[in-house]
């Protein structure tokens, strides 16, 4: 959604909330994990994103704060069966206050025009998460997509009722990685048409792009441990 004045006039307590700071490196040791994520809480981002076993030690951290839990599932290449994915998401969100889970979708049957397939590895998901208050961001990995793939996959996404569409894992390993590029979050904001929110994920790594997406009106934004004081301005 368009914000309401320019990024740059914004405070650092309103930048903060179109941050889900990223804590999703699988080499991070349990203390890592712990000050990563306070570093979440202590800017007030959206939410922290975690792998699915660091549940236990970040729900104790951000119990009582701003900053909620988005979780990972299926994570990062989305190749488990529907069956799979959707027990994944009632397991976490039933035993855990979860406000975002973020699916990857099967975007190698998406790359092979099997739309029908796609829109039901995700509907599962949905469910389960939304039977729980939470909210599903849908994960279609497009720098392995052509600007056609990209408005299918979000149009998918739109069928299978979730409320985000997000651009990347972070995690490709097919090719370069370009991921939240304003032509990309365009891309999927053109195809949405308004029916789903955006998260960009990515490559995002400077205050200049993190502040012409919220200008072009995203929703969420993915940002590495690393870059979300730079985006802040606080490093």
């Amino acid at each position: 959604m368009k914000p309401t004045k320019p990024a740059v006039e914004m405070t650092q307590a309103e930048l903060a909330r179109y941050i889900d700071h990223s804590v999703l490196k699988p080499e991070f040791t349990a203390e890592e994990i712990v000050k990563h994520t306070k570093d979440a809480v202590d800017f007030g981002c959206a939410t922290v994103c975690v792998n699915p076993a660091s549940l236990p030690l970040v729900a104790p951290i951000v119990e009582g704060t701003d900053t909620g839990i988005c979780v990972v599932c299926d994570f990062p290449f989305g190749l488990s069966t529907p069956e799979s994915k959707a027990a994944q998401a009632e397991a976490y969100c039933s035993e855990y206050d979860i406000e975002d889970l973020d699916i990857v979708a099967n975007y190698g049957r998406l790359r092979s025009g099997d739309l029908d397939y796609v829109v039901e590895d995700l509907k599962g998901v949905v469910e389960a998460a939304h039977k729980h208050g939470t909210k599903v961001k849908v994960i279609i990995e497009t720098d392995a997509l052509t600007p056609e793939q990209i408005a299918d996959g979000t149009r998918c996404a739109v069928e299978a009722g979730a409320d985000f569409i997000k651009s990347s894992t972070g995690f490709y390993t097919g090719g370069e990685q370009h991921g939240a590029t304003p032509e990309v979050v365009q891309m999927m904001m053109d195809a949405g048409e308004g029916k789903i929110a955006v998260k960009g994920s990515g490559c995002i790594r400077d205050q200049e792009r993190f502040f012409q997406l919220i200008d072009m009106g995203i929703d969420r934004m993915g940002i590495g441990y690393r870059s979300t004081p730079v985006v802040l301005g606080l490093a």
